[in-house]
């Protein structure tokens, strides 16, 4: 039986919001792809993306740069700003 999205991105959530990495990665990749059943959102993918980018993530890095690719500058930029408010909260 599938974990539900909210068991899912809960597990995740905790960890990424500690900080780690790899949390951060599968939660970029989730909003990236609309896996489990998750929106489709591209700027908190990129988002969670950027900040295990951030912590040396290699994989993030190159996951980022294709998610860059098909969204606007607009939606980069609010990204960007999201990962910059969370960094200064944390």
């Amino acid at each position: 039986m599938a974990r539900s999205l909210k068991a899912y991105t809960d597990d995740h959530l905790t960890l990424a919001e500690a900080g780690e990495s790899v949390a951060q990665l599968q939660l970029g990749l989730l909003y990236s792809t609309g896996q489990k059943g998750a929106p489709l959102d591209y700027v908190t993918a990129h988002k969670w993306l950027n900040l295990a980018a951030l912590r040396g993530n290699g994989e993030a890095k190159r996951l980022r740069s294709e998610l860059a690719d098909v969204m606007s500058r607009d939606e980069i930029s609010e990204a960007q700003r999201q990962a910059r408010e969370w960094v200064s909260c944390h």
